[in-house]
């Protein structure tokens, strides 16, 4: 079984980090989920029955009741073992946590990203600080007893008492999984602008590695497993669609810009939502695609698994691409495992506490050019 992951690339307002595919276009909100509904069915998938289903953005939640039950009545979750969607916390009123419980969701995902108003409001993100417990609380009352929270940290001009702060704010909600990501400047985004412009720096190399050490102390004490770079989870609640990602376990992409990988292949559905409606309105699937090479694939396994608390299955990298692949991974490895950013056990090969922050640097040197 595979995954499903269906892109709504909806957005009332852009925020100033985002780099993913997203419009204020939402006149075409229906036609789009009518074209959805049509690229399952174009891909002989509509009615397969889904390992994981993750319904994400762009804003999921800007969707109407009416165009989210049509959505999910063409997706069959009976099987999924995980169905997330993923909402703003100021869209979670009562009608759509009404709608949520009554829809097959068991799992939603909030972008909380801080609970500072005016770092909120820098974002540009379009819910307070405040909200982000309403909507907990409500989706509490009908029942939802899996709910991730996301956070940033870095922002220019935060100190380590503003992110212990934003922390204890995110534990005090009980949420069973939380990520955490260090504010990125992306090109081609607002923030990206303000960089060149002057208009903001980024926060200090070192103040940054202390939060995020911080972080994994913090929520590790509280009971949560450091299951994946950025991510953390209750006993039995990792995100299992996005762990399918890290493991090479295949999915299908639906939507405007949303990706697909069958094992052997790597798809990408065109980035505009026009042309995307109109080429399924004409029976046609638009997607560019590319066969991964030996080297792909064992570049993929590299920064995918490293990724993870298990980190590379040696055993399972010799299997599937042969002794010699691990034989390189093993000899590329070697200079960290002496300088201790890397530890080999048990037949895998993993980060050390050390070697987190300095991951992309690792699995670089890993990879095969």
């Amino acid at each position: 079984m595979t995954g499903l992951y269906v892109h709504i690339p909806f957005c009332k307002s852009r925020c100033v980090y985002c780099g993913f595919y997203s419009t204020t276009l939402d006149t075409m909100k229906e036609k789009y989920v009518d074209a959805l509904i049509e690229e399952l069915r174009l891909r002989a998938a509509e009615g397969q029955k889904w390992r994981t289903v993750y319904i994400g953005g762009g804003t999921p939640s800007s969707l109407d009741g009416r165009l989210l039950s049509k959505l999910f009545s063409a997706i069959d979750c009976s099987y999924s073992l995980e169905t997330t969607i993923e909402c703003n916390p100021d869209d979670i009123n009562d009608d759509l946590a009404d709608l949520i419980a009554d829809l097959p969701v068991d799992r939603v995902s909030m972008g909380a990203q801080t609970f500072d108003d005016d770092r909120l409001r820098f974002l540009r993100r379009r819910h307070k600080a405040s909200d982000v417990a309403c909507a907990v609380e409500r989706l509490r009352r009908r029942g939802i007893r899996n709910v991730s929270v996301d956070l940033m940290y870095g922002f220019p001009g935060e100190t380590m008492d503003d992110w212990l702060l934003d922390i204890d704010k995110a534990l005090a909600l009980g949420v069973e999984h939380l990520s955490a990501y260090c504010l990125m400047y992306e090109e081609e985004t607002p923030l990206f602008k303000m960089l060149k412009d002057g208009m903001v720096s980024e926060a200090d190399e070192e103040l940054s590695r202390e939060m995020y050490y911080c972080l994994i102390d913090r929520l590790q004490s509280a009971g949560y497993e450091h299951y994946e770079l950025s991510n953390f989870a209750r006993d039995g609640k990792r995100s299992l669609h996005n762990s399918s990602y890290w493991s090479g376990i295949p999915y299908v992409g639906v939507g405007a810009a949303a990706h697909s990988y069958d094992g052997r292949c790597r798809q990408w559905n065109i980035d505009n939502l026009l042309i995307y409606i109109n080429k399924v309105e004409n029976g046609e699937l638009p997607f560019t695609s590319e066969l991964l090479t030996y080297d792909e694939k064992y570049n993929d396994m590299v920064m995918l698994s490293l990724r993870t608390k298990e980190g590379i299955d040696l055993g399972k990298m010799s299997l599937e691409l042969g002794k010699e692949a691990r034989d390189f991974c093993l000899e590329q490895a070697r200079r960290y495992i002496r300088s201790g950013l890397l530890v080999a056990e048990g037949g895998s090969l993993r980060l050390s506490r050390d070697g987190l922050y300095v991951s992309d640097m690792v699995m670089s040197d890993l990879m095969k050019a």
